[in-house]
């Protein structure tokens, strides 16, 4: 396996799929360049395949469904505060 470190860019929306290779291994989110992205350690030659997230701001409500917390980024010099979670559910 060739594992390296890959970006994926993070879209502000409550529900997303981000199509990452099999096995992707999340290991932060942070704000690059004002644009919220995630860094995963991944097999490039490995089949993508669709993982779903979700995005809530703070201050609202969670559903309890999220999933498992990924990280926390800001935006807008710290006035939004999103947090992204990886969905249990397909």
């Amino acid at each position: 396996m060739n594992t390296t470190i890959h970006k994926y860019e993070v879209p502000i929306l409550d529900h997303m799929i981000i199509s990452l290779p099999e096995g992707a291994e999340i290991l932060s989110v942070h704000v690059q360049r004002g644009t919220p992205c995630m860094w995963a350690a991944v097999d490039p030659d490995a089949p993508l395949v669709g993982r779903q997230f979700e995005l809530r701001e703070t201050g609202h409500a969670l559903t309890g469904a999220e999933g498992r917390f990924v990280g926390t980024f800001l935006l807008q010099d710290g006035a939004l505060v999103f947090h992204l979670y990886e969905s249990l559910e397909v």
